[in-house]
Order: structure tokens, then C-alpha cells, then sequence
């Protein structure tokens, strides 16, 4: 397959236009060619620049329900073509088909949360009357687009975080100008043409892929007005540095932490932690990297977690029973790699795991990781745990606190005063009570404290930050 740019509406870098860059994608399990895309260069980027701001004159006033028909079309359309997604998804990336049907379906679902949104009130009315000054004076607050939005996504979740910033700026009124990896260009560049197809009108979603100096240059654009980035905390941080005027909306990475307390159902932390540990190889946001155990129950689990932790289906992605496939790359692995062996070599106790083939690494989890080793302290973003144990609640709240940044945390107790506590007591994004931290709804405000993140996604959330509320005062007497 073949995929091309998509710029004011129109289709760029043929297979045989040779003015335009190409790249191939192969797939990170057996190196097989998936297909190839087209790269721009700033003249492409320049272009869709124009096209979004261009687009943006006419699409923030469009009535709103020309966006909930054009968002109901493209939900409709992804679930149609649903097994192509889930193909390309897993030959491009590596992800495990189940887990690429699982993200298809959000994607759509994605879509009609954003025009469900537009459904209700268009703003809210604020009662004035409790000042003399208010009798006979109204006041409404409605909520105006800010402008074209540069959406930089990463290569784990090319359809869903693309979702995330597409569908509820195009609900907002704004106008979108995707850059998503190259390391996922296929799945991008398909889900725009998808959009494209779907009646979306030109100009109004644009993709390009591009190298990095070229997407902080159209960051740096005027015609830009928000950014909305998923990736690295170094990237991130910069561009937040760059723009410290413009409206950033920055979601990073986490080190994930699961809290296992006494009286815990064991049988779902068991099965959950794994799931949620090495699933995808791990390469999820908040996949769990921690498990931290209170003492009465830290034996059994630690036996438990080995067990399954060594049973995990690991290998194929386009197997259905695959739960850890593939890392993205051969570099991802060796970071894997070096990590764990840095932790063993400080003392710490490899559990299980630790194999590598390929771009495969097997689920490892690991005990007594030193505090100063990067596995303690950062994301590894591969198929990695580590499990520690406590004396009691309160001190594994004060561990997991010690993390400079944190975008969701679970925590499994039968108790409801100890789920109250973690919900007021341990600082991130999100508390998950009985699950894991990888557990994502994409209705909920989603994002990160600390070094982990910048604003908030979430259908409605993202549609926030994507507009200015506007207060309109009249007097009628």
C-alpha cells in the first residue's frame, strides 16, 4: 500500500510523483515491507498550513449540524471499514490485533463523543441579579474556537490519539493540521483519507508527515494557533518552552503505578497487572512499570505475578493471543534492555523474563530495583515491572507520591475509606479503583501532574482547551 499527504483537500506524493520524499514502513516483527508513504517538506507543510487557516474562516461558523453529520460520518465509516484498519495497524506498528480492534472501536467512539458534545447547550446562562446593578440584565457564556490546531501524535496509538485532538477540534470549529510519527505514517495517513471521504471539507483536516525541525517550525507558525503534542517529555517540554504565549496542550509519559492492598482480590489484580504491564509490549502511557504490594498479601502475589508474568502470550501480533508483541524497533529493544540489565547489575532481582528475540522482548518483572536506576525513576515504555512491598496503605501512597510525574494510578482494595483516600491523597492525573492504571475511558478528562503532562484530553476536555469561553451581557430594559 501506498499512502499520500492530504493538503487543502487534496492528495499529494503519489507513488510516481517523484517532487515529493517517500519512506517505507515495515513491520517491526519480521521486517516485512507494509507499504510506503509520502514525506513533505516544508513547501507541503507551508501549504497545509495555509489550508487549515484558510479553511478556518469558514468552518468556525459552520452550523453545528454540518459538524455532528460530518463527525456521525466518519465514526460510521471507521466502523465499516474496521478490518483494514485493524491490518494495517498491525502489520505497521506491531500491536496485537486484538488490541488494534480495541483501538479501531474507540477511534469511532471518539468521533461520536465529539458530536455528541454539540448536541446539548450551546453555552450557559449566568445569573447577574445578585448585584442591583444585574436587574434586567442577562448574561450567556459560549465558548469560540481558538483557531487552527497542530496535532503531533506518536506512533502507539496513530488512530485514537489522532482522534483525540481531530474530532473535538473539528466539533469546536477549528480547523487541524495532523503530524503524526513516521513511525505510523500508514495508519495516519489512512485515518486522514478516511476523514477525508467521509465529507470532511478541504482544508479542514490536513496530515503531513515530516521531520521534526519542520513540525517545531509550523509550531512556531502564527497561523497556528493551538498545539496539541503526545510524545516525549523532552519534545514536549521544549515546545511548551517555545510557545510560552500560545495554548500548548502537552501529554507525556509515566512510570504507572498499580497499589495492591490486603483483602485485594488477587485473582483480578493478577490478571489485570499482566494485561495491563506487557500488554503491547508495554508501549502504552500508563502501562503498569510498578507494582507495589502491602505486606500480608505481597508473598502470594509476587508467586502469582511470576507465573503469569512467564505464561504471557508473547510473539506474533497477528495472532489472536498475542498480548506482548513486538517493540516499534530495534533501538526501543536495546533501551529495554540496557535498562534491566543496569537494574541487575545495582541488585536487583530479575522474577522472570529478561529474554530477547528480535524486537521482541519477553514480559520481565523485577524486585529490589535500586531507587537510583532508570528503571525506578522513568518510563521504560517496554514490557518491564518491577514489584516492591510495604508495611502498610500509607506508605505505598508515599512511594508512589515520590514520582516527579504521574498521568493515572490504580489501586485495588475492597475498602471504600481507603479508595477515598488514594482519590484525594496520591497526586495524578486520574485514580483507577479496582483495574489498572492502563484503564481509559475516552470521555474522561485524561492527562498528567508533574513532568507528565500539560492541560487535559478527553473528548470533552480537549474541546475545552481547543476554545475561549466569551461572555455576551445585554440589558433588555
Amino acid at each position: 500500500m501506498h499512502c499520500e499527504l492530504l493538503i487543502g483537500g487534496h492528495f499529494f506524493g503519489g507513488p510516481c510523483d517523484q517532487s515529493i520524499g517517500k519512506g517505507v514502513a515495515r513491520s517491526p516483527w519480521d521486517a516485512s515491507l507494509v507499504g510506503t508513504y509520502a514525506e513533505a517538506g516544508w513547501s507541503e507543510v507551508d501549504a497545509a498550513l495555509d489550508a487549515a487557516a484558510e479553511a478556518f474562516l469558514t468552518w468556525r461558523r459552520s452550523p453545528r449540524h454540518e459538524r455532528v453529520s460530518m463527525l456521525r460520518r466518519v465514526a460510521a465509516l471507521a466502523r465499516e471499514r474496521s478490518a483494514e484498519l485493524v491490518e494495517t495497524l498491525t502489520l505497521e506498528v506491531g500491536k496485537p490485533v486484538a488490541w488494534s480492534r480495541g483501538e479501531v472501536a474507540r477511534l469511532a467512539m471518539t468521533f461520536d463523543l465529539a458530536a455528541d458534545l454539540l448536541t446539548g447547550p450551546a453555552g450557559h446562562v449566568l445569573p447577574v441579579d445578585y448585584d442591583p446593578r444585574g436587574t434586567g440584565v442577562g448574561a450567556v457564556v459560549e465558548r469560540f474556537p481558538i483557531g487552527p490546531v497542530l496535532a503531533i501524535t506518536p506512533y502507539n496509538w496513530p488512530y485514537n490519539l489522532a482522534a483525540h485532538k481531530i474530532a473535538p477540534a473539528l466539533a469546536a470549529g477549528c480547523t487541524v493540521v495532523l503530524k503524526p510519527s513516521s513511525l505510523a505514517a500508514l495508519s495516519s495517513l489512512a485515518l486522514a483519507r478516511l476523514i477525508h471521504e467521509a465529507g470532511c471539507p478541504p482544508g479542514v483536516v490536513n496530515a503531513v508527515v515530516c521531520e521534526p525541525d519542520l513540525a517545531e517550525r509550523a509550531a512556531l507558525d502564527p497561523r497556528v494557533k493551538v498545539v496539541s503534542f503526545t510524545g516525549s517529555e523532552a519534545v514536549g517540554w521544549r515546545l511548551k518552552e517555545l510557545l510560552p504565549r500560545k495554548r500548548v496542550v502537552l501529554e507525556l509519559g509515566g512510570d504507572a503505578r498499580v497499589l495492591v492492598c490486603q483483602g485485594a482480590d488477587l485473582d483480578a489484580v493478577v490478571a489485570k497487572t499482566v494485561a495491563g504491564a506487557f500488554g503491547y509490549a508495554g508501549q502504552v502511557c500508563i502501562s503498569v512499570q510498578h507494582v507495589l504490594a502491602e505486606e500480608p498479601v505481597a508473598a502470594e502475589l509476587r508467586e502469582r505475578l511470576v507465573a503469569a508474568t512467564e505464561a504471557c502470550a508473547t510473539g506474533d501480533p497477528r495472532d489472536e493471543s498475542t498480548v506482548c508483541g513486538p517493540l516499534i524497533h530495534a533501538g526501543a529493544a536495546d533501551r529495554v534492555q540496557e535498562w534491566v540489565s543496569e537494574a541487575v547489575s545495582g541488585g536487583a532481582g530479575l522474577l522472570a523474563g529478561g529474554r530477547r528475540e528480535g524486537h521482541v522482548v519477553w514480559p520481565t518483572l523485577l524486585e529490589s530495583v535500586p531507587a537510583s536506576s532508570r528503571l525506578a525513576c522513568d518510563e521504560v515504555f517496554g514490557p518491564v515491572a518491577t514489584f516492591s512491598v510495604f508495611d502498610g496503605f500509607d506508605g505505598m501512597v508515599v512511594a508512589a507520591n515520590k514520582a516527579s510525574g504521574s498521568i493515572q494510578c490504580g489501586v485495588f482494595t475492597p475498602r471504600l475509606d481507603q479508595a477515598r483516600a488514594a482519590f484525594e491523597q496520591l497526586e495524578t492525573g486520574a485514580v483507577v479503583v479496582n483495574d489498572v492504571p492502563t484503564l481509559r475511558f475516552d470521555s474522561v478528562p485524561y492527562g498528567g501532574v508533574g513532568r507528565s503532562g500539560w492541560g487535559r484530553e478527553g473528548v470533552a476536555s480537549a474541546f475545552q482547551e481547543f476554545t475561549e469561553p466569551r461572555a455576551w451581557v445585554v440589558r433588555w430594559d
